[in-house]
């Protein structure tokens, strides 16, 4: 039987590849571009976790969690196929991989059993795609990178509120998010256009495999701080130390949680069209 796929329908094309394919390094070769823009017939599995590798060591160094990490739970919002989960299941005691696509999932466990440490991984499906089925207040740190922009904004909405409900008091949050640009004048009719496309048969599965086409449908959202956390303000979450994060030079509109103004700070390694929350659970 095969199982409904809800994200949007590249990634479904790319899980549905995925589950094709022997092995990894073909997963890759296919659609790796999905996870970090990579091509390549030659493309190898080790090569394109060494790119994840690379951006752990940075983004753990930047959030200040090498401190904890070797005796923590990690949870990570959007594995793909372990692209980054392998290095974190080397750095963390406990390393949770979820993605909105089991497939993706199978392939992640493969990644971290070739390159990581498959002992201290597990894997949870976000089959409805913005449920976590995690307790609430087991995790240590939650980390999501390139993900919530891929969705529906509700999605990623609902995927925001469950990494605060799931992780413990006094637990850190990192979240990504694409924010509006310029380029978006473009970019989002564009999208929205290549969507309804793909809704067409035959050339609609064609397209939705096509790296071109698939950069511009892919930008599913643009969330700003503001609507983020007027949102957990809403929901009644209790954040301590909340900080924007943002391309040098790039600062977000000014914004307040529960009556404080948020701090903002450059992070040298944001791309120019994202920003990050980080957070502590109360």
């Amino acid at each position: 039987m095969v199982t409904a796929r809800r994200q949007l329908i590249p990634w479904r094309a790319a899980g549905t590849r995925a589950e094709m394919r022997r092995n990894a390094d073909e997963v890759v070769r296919d659609t790796g571009w999905v996870f970090n823009n990579q091509t390549g017939a030659t493309l190898t599995l080790e090569e394109f976790v060494q790119t994840g590798d690379a951006e752990v060591d940075v983004y753990l160094d930047r959030l200040g969690w090498n401190s904890f990490a070797s005796g923590a739970t990690m949870l990570e919002i959007g594995s793909g196929i372990g692209r980054m989960t392998s290095a974190f299941s080397r750095k963390f005691a406990v390393t949770v991989a979820t993605d909105v696509d089991a497939a993706f999932l199978e392939r992640c466990r493969e990644t971290v059993s070739r390159y990581g440490r498959v002992g201290s991984l597990r894997t949870v499906h976000i089959a409805d795609g913005s449920t976590v089925s995690v307790d609430d207040s087991s995790i240590d740190a939650v980390f999501s990178y390139i993900t919530l922009q891929h969705c529906k904004a509700s999605d990623a909405l609902g995927l925001t509120s469950e990494a605060f409900r799931i992780v413990k008091s006094g637990g850190y949050v990192a979240l990504n998010y694409r924010t509006w640009v310029p380029a978006d004048l473009l970019l989002v009719p564009a999208g929205g256009v290549m969507r309804q496309l793909w809704r067409i048969p035959v050339v609609g599965p064609r397209l939705s495999q096509w790296r071109w086409s698939t950069r511009f449908g892919w930008q599913a959202n643009r969330l700003d701080p503001k609507r983020v956390l007027s949102m957990l303000e809403a929901s009644g979450v209790d954040l301590d130390d909340v900080v924007i994060l943002h391309h040098p030079g790039k600062p977000q509109k000014p914004v307040t949680y529960k009556g404080t103004t948020v701090a903002q700070r450059d992070l040298d390694v944001a791309n120019k069209s994202h920003w990050w929350l980080v957070a502590r659970s109360h």
